[in-house]
């Protein structure tokens, strides 16, 4: 296996591990108007509680994201030159978005102030529903393909915002947000005490997590009869299986294992998109050449350099990264 096909596996690796670790902060934040409360105060604290289970992690969960756009950067150029003249409006959008959820978390407790604090939840709702939606449809929408330019040697993707914006491309957006949501109550199942643990097995029960498998089947379905490989199936199969283990075990009060069920089908998903996906980096879908992880590469010295930093690096993220989920293992409680 070469250098340029590693990359492409560390890129996925990096890319899904975002969205496993990223994926409960977006299903918490989206959480927050349903958490229910007896009274407004009682609402508030439920919501306080549920921000405060990702207070410590949701900034570290975003490394991962910055990794994999600086990998993209430096390991294939042209893939990260051409993505983002296609997909430039969503990923400003997403941006835009994270920003909001950030200030919106580490301001929400500046203020001693309901008003203020229902302000921030806001905020931290919409971004983390926006960042969701949007990057299920920019990922569907860079296996299937999109329109592109010749400029010279050069290519630019040209879809546009509204091209993107395509049945299956808001499928994968609502698939996206589905699943994510549905791995966050589950994230509060596990972290949180009762009464918020109870509220979210009901909010879990009541529909969000069977609607995520069925619209994620769906999803999927569609997609391998459209771009899959024989392989891929059993991707597809597995992030099914995961979902029905995640939701038995839900229905059985097993919060932890509910959680790695939805966190392996999230590894599933990552899976069949990139899977799906190679050796292209971006499909066209006119008759323009398409990129592929050969064809857009950096030279195989800047490779080298990455790989060693890698090797170096990547330990010291994890080993940080896994300290603070051991530091801050315990139930979060509504009175904390």
């Amino acid at each position: 296996m070469d250098l340029v096909t590693i990359w492409f596996l560390a890129i996925a690796a990096f890319f899904t591990i975002y969205f496993v670790l990223e994926g409960f902060d977006f299903g918490v934040g989206m959480s927050l108007p349903l958490l229910g409360g007896k009274s407004a105060k009682e609402a508030d604290a439920r919501r306080s509680a549920a921000v405060e289970s990702i207070g410590p992690l949701w900034d570290g969960n975003e490394v991962w994201l910055i990794v994999a756009g600086g990998s993209i950067f430096a390991a294939f150029p042209d893939w990260y030159a051409t993505l983002f003249s296609g997909f430039y409006l969503p990923l400003l959008l997403i941006l835009l978005a994270l920003i909001v959820r950030g200030v919106s978390i580490e301001w929400r407790h500046k203020v001693d102030s309901l008003s203020w604090r229902r302000r921030c939840d806001a905020g931290i709702v919409l971004g983390s529903i926006v960042p969701a939606f949007l990057w299920g449809v920019a990922m569907t929408n860079m296996v299937i393909g999109v329109n592109f330019t010749s400029f010279g040697h050069v290519s630019a993707a040209t879809e546009g915002f509204i091209g993107l914006l395509n049945p299956r491309g808001l499928l994968g957006g609502l698939a996206f947000v589905l699943l994510f949501f549905a791995h966050g109550l589950f994230f509060l199942g596990l972290k949180c005490a009762d009464p918020l643990r109870r509220r979210v097995h009901q909010l879990a029960h009541g529909g969000i997590a069977p609607l995520a498998a069925a619209v994620g089947a769906a999803y999927l379905l569609w997609m391998q009869l459209a771009t899959g490989k024989g392989w891929t199936w059993l991707a597809l199969v597995g992030v099914l299986a995961a979902l029905v283990v995640a939701l038995v075990a839900v229905w059985n009060n097993r919060d932890a294992l509910a959680f790695y069920g939805t966190a392996a089908a999230v590894v599933g998903v990552g899976v069949f998109l990139f899977g799906s996906l190679f050796p292209y980096l971006l499909p066209a879908s006119n008759d323009i050449a398409s990129l592929d992880i050969y064809n857009a590469s950096a030279n195989p010295y800047t490779l080298k350099i990455m790989s060693w930093a890698s090797l170096l690096l990547a330990p010291c993220v994890i080993i940080g990264q896994g300290w603070s989920y051991w530091q801050f293992r315990k139930r979060v409680t509504v009175e904390h």
